[in-house]
């Protein structure tokens, strides 16, 4: 009887497994979209399975609004630019900023890091590839002298930041389908790099499929979707459907620090910045920081009919990125560099499902390798496809109270993105080694620098030991002895 109990059962489960994949399979027939099945017969049933689990993540609906608006309407929107203006911003004090702004704001973030309402969210989702480094790009060493990661600088910034305000702040890292694994295995190997494991939390970034010039989702494998990341806006959303801002809501944290991977000097947790964010009663607050020079690839805030927005370089002519000012000086200079504060409830409207908040999605033609009618595999030499993505600056303009602060670029600004040349490896290590000088000379320390700050031997200012000029002012006069400032020192 027990067997047969069994038996029952089993079948049952088969039977339920295939009524819901059949429904599912008929589901993309009635969308237009059932070539994903078209070779489910010539899989075997543990590829099935996946195939099928793989086609339960995609929301029909979205897709073919997506197919609508970007596949089968005009391909090729241009963005009007009428009436844009350079969005106005809170200069720092050595820029002519009101000094007493600052200091107030300085006090409200402290305050609000103090009472446990910040947390720090860290987009990590690439490789290491355009680096020609095979790995996730937070476990790439950055550091002049000891070479720490990018994960082990930020995780020693933010355990330096709790220190100073005497709490434990949560970091939230989104990961990639891709390097979620590895990026995990990293942090387990590193014990964390010192930091509670409960204070750190991982969340996948979402995917969305690719689909050909017709709009029809493309096969990678017979048995397997072409999936790409949903792009850096993605983010918001991956919070809300992970779980991670009912967690925040548990824990009293209503802002969030918001930081991409690849900058080694970034302020992770600035109270300045916090404050400004606090006292604006800002849904979400961005950090501008000056273009280098006029055609710098770098967005550019702007206003346009009194909302703010983020204006591409890719969108913008260069004739506007070149116009100056009466005064003097670049008209348009204020360079997003992606970093912002953002509060958990807008991350939750605009983050979620309701209508009328939520970032759209741009259209990107890429390359991309698919198997066709046939079951041959095909790796294409030029674009064929299109790829779905949002970008997290589209939430500018839905928030309330938007904050726009200066912030100066050698103190926070100095990505590695490139294996040479500008934003590489080479230029962000020099960055931080001006910054330590800097950090050196404000605490009455003589060191030799030559005309661009650039210091004649290398050493190392280890974030748990300061995270900015005045933390290391305070921390020096408090050393004794002092480190010696010599050829690879690191003071620690």
């Amino acid at each position: 009887m027990f067997r047969v109990c069994i038996l029952a059962w089993s079948l049952l489960s088969t039977f339920v497994m295939l009524n819901s994949s059949d429904i599912l399979i008929e589901s993309f027939n009635q969308a237009g979209q059932g070539q994903v099945f078209q070779f489910f017969d010539e899989l075997d049933a543990a590829t099935q399975t996946k195939l099928v689990a793989q086609a339960e993540t995609i929301d029909l609906a979205e897709v073919e609004g997506l197919v609508d608006e970007h596949v089968k309407g005009s391909q090729h929107q241009t963005l009007n630019l009428d009436g844009l203006e350079p969005a106005p911003y809170e200069a720092l004090a050595a820029n002519g900023g009101d000094s007493a702004q600052w200091s107030a704001a300085k006090d409200a973030g402290s305050a609000a890091l103090r009472a446990g309402r910040v947390a720090a969210f860290t987009v990590a989702g690439g490789q290491g590839t355009r680096l020609g480094y095979d790995g996730p790009k937070g476990t790439y060493p950055v550091t002049p002298v000891t070479g720490k990661t990018l994960f082990q600088v930020f995780a020693e910034k933010i355990a330096r930041s709790g220190e100073r305000y005497g709490v434990t702040i949560p970091w939230f890292i989104l990961t990639s389908e891709i390097n979620n694994d590895a990026t995990v295995a990293e942090f387990e190997a590193a014990d964390f790099f010192g930091l509670s494991r409960e204070s750190v939390h991982f969340i996948v970034q979402g995917l969305v499929p690719a689909v050909d010039n017709e709009g029809k989702i493309l096969l990678a494998e017979k048995g397997k979707i072409a999936m790409t990341p949903d792009g850096h806006g993605g983010s918001l959303r991956a919070l809300v459907r992970s779980g991670a801002v009912d967690a925040m809501k548990a824990q009293g944290i209503d802002i969030v620090s918001y930081f991409q991977v690849d900058n080694p000097i970034v302020q992770c947790i600035d109270p300045a910045f916090i404050g400004f964010h606090v006292l604006g009663q800002s849904e979400l607050s961005s950090k501008m920081v000056p273009k280098a020079y006029a055609l710098e690839k770098v967005g550019h805030f702007c206003v346009q009919n009194g909302s703010a927005l983020v204006v591409e370089y890719s969108d913008m002519p260069d004739e506007m990125q070149e116009e100056t000012k009466a005064c003097g000086g670049i008209r348009f200079n204020g360079g997003s560099v992606a970093i912002h504060i953002f509060d958990r409830d807008f991350i939750t409207r605009a983050g979620g499902s309701g209508q009328g908040s939520k970032l759209p999605f741009h259209r990107a033609d890429k390359k991309i390798p698919h198997v066709n009618t046939t079951g041959e595999m095909i790796q294409p030499d030029a674009p064929n496809g299109v790829k779905f993505e949002m970008f997290v600056f589209d939430a500018l303009p839905l928030a309330k109270n938007p904050v726009i602060i200066e912030a100066a670029r050698a103190d926070d600004f100095s990505p590695v993105k490139n294996a040479e040349g500008v934003d590489s490896p080479q230029s962000s290590k020099e960055d931080q080694l001006r910054m330590f000088a800097r950090w050196l000379k404000a605490a009455g320390e003589d060191i030799q620098t030559d005309d661009s700050g650039l210091p004649m031997i290398k050493f190392e200012i280890s974030p748990r030991f300061a995270v900015d000029e005045a933390d290391f002012v305070a921390q020096w006069v408090t050393l004794d002895p002092k480190t010696e400032i010599k050829d690879g020192a690191v003071i620690q």
